[in-house]
């Protein structure tokens, strides 16, 4: 039996999978020894779409496959002549992004078929629950946890087995089990892809983590713009009651424990433990004041537990496979793998998962396949709006927390935009200020006007009106917020200004002294004109023009009026002789 298996997740989905599959059930209907199902995102999502071909036991991967390759696919099934889907056949350079890898949280992603619960069962699943259940008392389990120095990757890094035994060591019978699926992060998917692509491997790793910790109750908080992956998750859980693995006495243990999914509105803030519990009672999402933390009182004021996707999906492969082997991947700080989602100006983007202690550069360059642009490597965004960036210099940083913490960013949940030279990184940091002033919940007073201030003063430098003072002005505001803050957000908000004026200067001054963007990214300070010597006259950029900015005549030098210049880029696309420059 051929078994093919075409990728939908979300970013294969939107590339044209689906339709994909439709052709491929059209062409292979009649041949009975075809087995065609989906399955989720393997990670290699800048390959999308991608169908995989399982024949005796060897696996032929076909990437950026379109709906109307599928009768090669079925030429290729019914001869086995390789020529008909040559140009398909992923390369090894594009293999190296997989096999460069240590999947853990990642393991079956892209795999196994998320809508059947046998197919996980099939391929391991569910047994680290039952040995969890069976041979391991929940004080064990928090042991194998501890062992494996398994530290929370929603972005803090706090040590999840204690966690996990504060919650079990509060008082009270009634206790909550709660996963963080509110992943807002631009430029961040980990989490999205996990629940689409192995949903299974999330609720056996909350069930177990609901068992050390004594909660009979599991809540998944996941973001309503996750339409794909609530559906599975869903189909999950309702396949798991059927077998008798989410409800009473499972395996026939002492242990029962319900599953259900909140779907969150999409605030920002509800990233942070306290906001998301106020929103799960049906409050407006604002943080806490803490003490109490959530283990004392959480959800209803009970004890609960809080962890993200990525960090319960390590949970399993621990319990099966013993803390120790766990604990021997990565740094002596920081333990096992890391998800890391690779966008922005990166050849190769999608999902990688590594072990902590390699480089940047080595997700970068080795894996990533470095710049798509052809421009040089200028820095990497991490941690999303509450990071911050690492600078070209500094590629070669160790991946933990501790060293990424010492750049002025973070880890994050995960997030890793990879910037170029044309990224003015006054503008950058502007980006994510609109972002978190917007996502604000506004109960601090140093958050919701902190952070406006800084997007004036910010707003203002990429206009070319900045003045003598405002980094000194940014610096002071970004220390105030950053002390007077009350949750998370607000405290790391000040991350990517901060970041840039420490490695980026000059960048800032340039704006403010000499109303010039280094990059020629910020539009006010951008200038179009043509060069004379260059010129032809062929008259292709003045019909570009939207405004009639450009005039001139026929095989003459043609001019730009800078008043009237709405700086759009249309004449330098146009134009094919490198005459039109931008400064």
């Amino acid at each position: 039996m051929i078994s093919i298996k075409v990728g939908q997740g979300s970013c294969g989905i939107s590339a044209g999978a689906a339709k994909v599959y439709t052709a491929l059930e059209q062409q292979l209907k009649s041949n009975h020894d075809v087995q065609l199902s989906v399955t989720g995102c393997i990670g290699m999502c800048y390959l999308e779409p991608i169908v995989d071909i399982y024949s005796d036991g060897e696996l032929i991967r076909l990437v950026r496959v379109k709906d109307t390759d599928a009768k090669a696919v079925a030429d290729y099934i019914s001869t086995g002549d390789n020529s008909f889907i040559e140009n398909l056949i992923v390369s090894d350079e594009d293999k190296h992004f997989l096999d460069s890898q240590t999947r853990i949280a990642l393991r079956g992603c892209g795999i196994i078929n998320p809508n059947e619960i046998d197919d996980y069962i099939a391929n391991g699943g569910y047994t680290a629950l039952k040995k969890a259940l069976i041979e391991m008392s929940p004080e064990g389990v928090i042991e194998e946890i501890k062992v494996a120095g398994l530290a929370g990757r929603g972005g803090a890094g706090f040590p999840t087995w204690f966690k996990w035994n504060a919650a079990r060591s509060s008082q009270g019978e009634e206790k909550y089990l709660i996963c963080n699926a509110d992943e807002g992060d631009p430029g961040a998917f980990m989490d999205r892809a996990v629940i689409e692509s192995n949903p299974h491997n999330l609720i056996e790793g909350m069930l177990i983590g609901a068992y050390a910790i004594g909660a009979k109750e599991a809540i998944v908080y996941v973001r309503a713009e996750y339409p794909l992956a609530i559906i599975r998750l869903e189909r999950a859980i309702e396949q798991a009651k059927e077998k008798g693995i989410v409800g009473e006495n499972i395996f026939g243990s002492d242990f029962s424990c319900s599953f259900r999914i909140k779907a969150g509105a999409g605030a920002f803030v509800c990233g942070e433990e306290t906001a998301l519990i106020e929103s799960l009672e049906g409050s407006r999402g604002m943080p806490r004041l803490k003490p109490p933390f959530p283990a004392q009182s959480g959800y209803w004021h009970k004890p609960s537990n809080i962890n993200n996707v990525e960090t319960f999906a390590n949970v399993s492969w621990i319990i099966e496979n013993g803390g120790e082997e766990f604990a021997k991947l990565g740094t002596d700080d920081s333990k096992g793998t890391k998800v890391f989602a690779i966008t922005g100006k990166i050849k190769r983007g999608g999902l990688v998962e590594i072990p902590m202690g390699k480089k940047l550069s080595d997700v970068i360059f080795d894996i990533g396949g470095g710049m798509k642009t052809g421009r040089d490597y200028k820095c990497v965004q991490l941690g999303g709006p509450s990071g911050g960036c690492i600078p070209a210099d500094m590629q070669d940083t160790v991946i933990d927390y501790k060293k990424l913490s010492a750049t002025g960013a973070i880890m994050g949940s995960g997030g890793m935009v990879v910037m170029d030279g044309s990224t003015c990184m006054v503008g950058m940091a502007r980006f994510f200020l609109d972002f978190t002033a917007k996502e604000s919940c506004g109960k601090c007073t140093h958050c919701r006007i902190g952070t406006k201030r800084l997007l004036e003063i910010l707003n203002r430098i990429c206009k070319g009106e900045g003045k003598e003072g405002d980094i000194e002005l940014l610096e002071e505001t970004c220390n105030e917020i950053k002390a007077g803050a009350l949750c998370g957000l607000g405290q790391t908000a000040p991350n990517p200004v901060l970041t840039t004026i420490k490695y980026y200067r000059d960048e800032y001054e340039a704006h403010i002294k000499e109303k010039r963007c280094p990059a020629g990214e910020c539009i006010d300070l951008v200038k179009y004109s043509i060069n004379p010597e260059k010129c032809i006259g062929c008259s292709l950029c003045s019909k570009k023009c939207p405004v009639g900015a450009i005039c001139g005549e026929i095989k003459k030098t043609f001019t730009i009026d800078s008043e009237k210049c709405i700086r759009c880029g249309q004449c330098m696309d146009a134009c094919r002789f490198g005459a039109v420059e931008k400064r």
